[in-house]
Order: structure tokens, then C-alpha cells, then sequence
């Protein structure tokens, strides 16, 4: 296997049972993520995160910027098979890969699995950036690990997870589907307490919030655009952008502000109906990077 100096890595799932295990870069091409001979459709979960990321390295980077980023993924429609293989496969090829950085997605929560790729990633020589969202960052705070990550990306249930320090699995959290907005700051103060938080986290909801060991640093609420609750993969797309733009080297709190603030734009500028899909929001994604560009110059 030969791959670039300190890729970014993503790690997660694909939900289509035929797609084989898969450590390649990858690319995005109209509604198509490609890698190597195989490809999927981008609608929601970890195909949305990256192409995304790939989107955000092609428009904030430069092309050179994309053959730096690899897939390691596998069919999972939730029976786990895909998950465990994608657990094996990142255990035997992290001393090799050596990223500079690693988002996990969407897998299986498995904490034993999750133990043992920690303990091969401690073991690298420089330790990688580690972002978690979806069910890896379940297993990071079910292992009691979770302040081990550099960056966590929960929406306002998540964090009621998060926050819940004798809940084994977000379906029996307290308030996993009644947290609201207006619990978001006790929350973010109780996962902290528990140690069951990254340095970092980029919480999602009404409200967008940036926190850093616990303070809340920067908050955004605006553009607002209702309708993008009834849209599958907006938290993905989101996720897929502090990535690509950790993955180019940018500062962690520049990065989720900019990440904020292109994914709300995008939301804005792709008018979405009930019926839209994330497709329809990163048609518009290059337009919305010209106008962060333009609001961060103001």
C-alpha cells in the first residue's frame, strides 16, 4: 500500500451491504462518491462527510490537497459486519499510515474495538488530531476515554449522552430525544465534569456553539433556515467541513467558526424544501465559500 506522507484519514461506514472494505482516497463527482473501483451515492451519513471534506479541501486548498485524504469504510446497514472489519483493517494499518489526523463516523459502537485502535494510535510516533462524531464518539465515551479526542461534533441529544454519566448507550440517556436548546449550557458543563467530553467540541442545533475545555467560545445562530430539520445529513456536511479545513491545517477554532458559518450559507443559499436532500446543499457549497470569504474580510 503506498500512500502520501501523513494522509488524513476518515473512517466510517457506507449503508449499502455489497460495498467491499475500502482504504483509498476518494473523490466526489456530481451526486457520485468515488474510490478506487467503487462508488456510492452522496445523500446522508459518512458519504455526505466526505464529500464534503473533499469539497472543502478542492475550494479552500488546492488539488494537491485532496490526494491527501483516505477512506477506510465498508458496507454496514447495521448489522455491524462492515463495522467490525473497518475496526480490524484501522488496527492493522495505523503504524503504517501514520495520519496527521483521523475523523471517525459512523461504526458500530464497540468499545473493546475502540479500545484497542486507542491503543494502536498511542503507540504512533506523533499522535493525530482525533475527531469523533456519530457512533465512534458513542464508543469514545462509553470506553471513558472520550477527553483522549481533540474534537467531538454532537447535536443537542448527543450531548444529553455526553452528559449523562451512567447512560451505556444514547438510548438510555435521560433526555437523549427531549433536550432542548435551553439545556445545551448545563449539558456542555455536566460532559465536561465527567470527563466525558473532547478539548474541543462543536455542538450542533438552533444555536451553533464552539466550546473549549468547557467554555463556550463562540456561538452562531444565524443564517437560521427552518426547513433544513426536515434534511437528513446537514450535521454530516458540517462535520465533513471542520474536517477537510483541520485537514489543511487550519487553527481548531477558526475552523469550526468557518465550518458554521459555510454550512448554515449553504442552507441559505440552496433554498431547500422538505423534499431536498444534502445533494441540493453542496451544489451550492463553492458559493458559499465565496461568501465566507467575503463576510471574514469585512
Amino acid at each position: 500500500m503506498t500512500t502520501p506522507a501523513a494522509p488524513w484519514l476518515f473512517v466510517g461506514t457506507i449503508p449499502a451491504a455489497d460495498f467491499p472494505l475500502t482504504l483509498a482516497p476518494f473523490t466526489m463527482k456530481e451526486t457520485q462518491l468515488f474510490s478506487g473501483a467503487h462508488s456510492c451515492p452522496v445523500n446522508r451519513g459518512t458519504p455526505a462527510l466526505l464529500a464534503t471534506a473533499f469539497l472543502t479541501c478542492t475550494h479552500l486548498g488546492s488539488g494537491a490537497n485532496t490526494s491527501e485524504l483516505y477512506m477506510l469504510a465498508a458496507g454496514d446497514t447495521g448489522k455491524g459486519e462492515g463495522s467490525r472489519q473497518v475496526y480490524q483493517r484501522l488496527v492493522e494499518v495505523l503504524r503504517e499510515l501514520r495520519p496527521r489526523g483521523i475523523t471517525f463516523h459512523y461504526l458500530l459502537p464497540d468499545v473493546d474495538w475502540h479500545n484497542r485502535v486507542l491503543l494502536e494510535i498511542e503507540k504512533l510516533p506523533e499522535r493525530p488530531l482525533l475527531v469523533a462524531d456519530a457512533g465512534y464518539m458513542y464508543a469514545a465515551k462509553m470506553s471513558g476515554y472520550a477527553a483522549s479526542y481533540d474534537l467531538f461534533t454532537p447535536d443537542i441529544g448527543e450531548l444529553a449522552f455526553l452528559a449523562d454519566e451512567t447512560a451505556p448507550h444514547p438510548f438510555y440517556t435521560r433526555h437523549f430525544f427531549l433536550a432542548d436548546e435551553e439545556q445545551a449550557e448545563d449539558l456542555i458543563v455536566k460532559a465536561y465534569v465527567g470527563s466525558n467530553a473532547a478539548s474541543h467540541m462543536l455542538v450542533k442545533g438552533k444555536v451553533d456553539r464552539y466550546v473549549h475545555d468547557g467554555k463556550i467560545v463562540e456561538t452562531v445562530d444565524a443564517p437560521d433556515v427552518p426547513v433544513l430539520e426536515c434534511i437528513g445529513g446537514t450535521g454530516d456536511t458540517l462535520t465533513g467541513i471542520v474536517s477537510g479545513l483541520l485537514a489543511l491545517g487550519t487553527d481548531m477554532q477558526i475552523a469550526c467558526s468557518t465550518a458554521f458559518h459555510i454550512n448554515r450559507c449553504m442552507g441559505l443559499l440552496a433554498r431547500p424544501t422538505p423534499a431536498s436532500s444534502v445533494v441540493d446543499l453542496l451544489a451550492v457549497f463553492p458559493l458559499a465559500v465565496q461568501k465566507e470569504m467575503l463576510r471574514t474580510k469585512v
